[in-house]
């Protein structure tokens, strides 16, 4: 285990003396050990609302996707907590929008930010009753300078037993990549393709490596289908003479390697007590052939075809196989959801964004006291932050000084500005947007990005 710095530590003992409070306070209304669901968390990297045959698409075949959504629930209004990945991801961990707990941005390069050892995740509080704990894939949590280095948390200290992971992308390509790291040692050139990499990896730790008598909980981030593509000829072929059958058949590729990790949890006797969620982090690229299934926007953006993602969730014995739900759930949600239906009680110390989605896999409405929110650090200056409340969303500028509104049940596809139109209503929404931001800004740590207020976007305006 790498060692952590004075500070990291002190703050990691904190945060593991509340969880042992917290988990000792709701002991005897817990589950015993094995009556405890395990848990899969499946995310893809990029992959658009419109990118599968599950969600529409005429061509891509994804007969793992299907699988599950005949199997389980499909969620039509399944957004990621920001419009681009390294937040997404800390709010699937954290339960807690992207500003308020310190993941920003997409952490690349030599930035400051990552997730903190301060920030509670959900296989920290799985771990204290009993769980044992994966990550396999793309981690893109701290910056390029703290990748697999003492002084900053890495999986570990975000409470994963085992990890083989890479920073970002893997490199020098999705083929033959030479940069994982396994439990803090680089493991080498591996031959073949990313996906398929993590998923063999996922299944070598629950055939070799976990222990059969606990729980589980696994994460399986795949790069698919994130820029710079690489895709099996076997799986383009499916797509030959097809234009974009490159990225098609890397859609493909992510849903056979989901198939090796669904086909792991059947092999070990496994799926009738595993929850199992597949989502992507954000919205797809259109220039590298991704599509939002008519939506408009894409990554970076907070209109629909940045945020709305796949939701697809299999939990045998409490899914009725084959729902299909139209209410809204948020990646934030996933936290929530995994202590819920282990009776663990969320964190009280600190604003837990998301709720659980346990009614939401029946079609029934989730009570939220904090609306669906969204900003992402740079994005298009127009559609920078954005909140949904029911059938309503507010879309604002870079500088919160211009708004959109959107009818999103009647107009999915935001063609029908209302903001002209229905000023009393877009006031209100523009008043509580603001409030919920005021909130986010004074619990976070603004010390990372106000230093950054002040910096040009690329579209010359403030990005922050």
């Amino acid at each position: 285990m790498l060692r952590l710095s004075l500070v990291a530590t002190l703050g990691l003992i904190g945060s593991q003396l509340l969880i042992a409070h917290r988990v000792a306070n709701c002991a005897e209304s817990t589950p015993t050990s094995a009556e405890r669901p395990n848990v899969v968390v499946f995310v893809a990297d990029d992959m658009g609302w419109g990118d599968s045959g599950t969600y529409g698409h005429p061509l891509i075949q994804t007969p793992n996707m299907d699988r599950l959504a005949a199997e389980g629930v499909k969620f039509t209004q399944c957004y990621s907590a920001c419009g681009v990945c390294s937040p997404s991801r800390s709010a699937i961990l954290t339960g807690r929008t992207p500003y308020r707990n310190g993941v920003y941005r997409h952490l690349s390069g030599n930035h400051e930010a990552h997730l903190r050892a301060s920030e509670i995740t959900y296989p920290e509080l799985l771990k204290e009753v009993g769980y044992e704990t994966c990550h396999v894939g793309k981690w893109h949590l701290n910056s390029r300078q703290q990748f697999n280095t003492p002084d900053y948390p890495q999986p570990g200290e975000h409470g994963f037993d085992y990890w083989m992971i890479t920073q970002n992308n893997a490199s020098p390509s999705h083929k033959n990549p030479d940069n994982f790291v396994r439990n803090g040692e680089p493991v080498g050139e591996l031959i073949g393709y990313s996906a398929q990499l993590v998923a063999s990896e996922a299944q070598r730790w629950l055939s070799e490596i976990r222990d059969p008598a606990k729980p589980f909980a696994m994460s399986v981030w795949v790069h698919e289908p994130h820029s710079p593509i690489a895709t099996d000829t076997k799986f383009q072929a499916l797509y030959d003479g097809h234009e974009n059958s490159k990225y098609m058949g890397n859609i493909s590729q992510l849903d056979n390697a989901l198939g090796m990790v669904l086909d792991a949890l059947d092999k070990h006797g496994l799926s009738e007590n595993t929850f199992v969620f597949f989502t992507s982090d954000n919205g797809p690229v259109a220039r590298f052939g991704g599509t939002t299934g008519g939506l408009r926007g894409g990554k970076r953006s907070e209109h629909e075809g940045g945020i709305r993602v796949p939701g697809l969730a299999r939990w045998p014995g409490h899914i009725e196989p084959g729902t299909v739900s139209d209410v809204p759930v948020i990646g934030t949600d996933l936290f929530a959801t995994i202590l819920d239906i282990n009776k663990i009680a969320t964190p009280t110390d600190r604003t837990i964004d998301g709720v659980s989605m346990v009614p939401a896999f029946a079609g029934k409405p989730l009570q939220r006291e904090i609306p669906l929110f969204w900003r992402t650090h740079v994005s298009p200056p127009n559609d920078r932050v954005a909140m949904r409340i029911g059938r309503w969303k507010i879309i604002g500028n870079d500088t919160l000084t211009q708004f959109q509104l959107y009818d999103i049940e009647k107009d999915p596809k935001e063609q029908n500005n209302l903001a002209a139109a229905m000023p009393e209503k877009t006031e209100e929404l523009k008043a509580k947007l603001l409030s919920v931001w005021g909130d986010i800004e004074s619990e976070g740590p603004s010390e990372w990005w106000l230093n950054e207020r002040q910096k040009p976007s690329r579209g010359g305006t403030l990005s922050y």
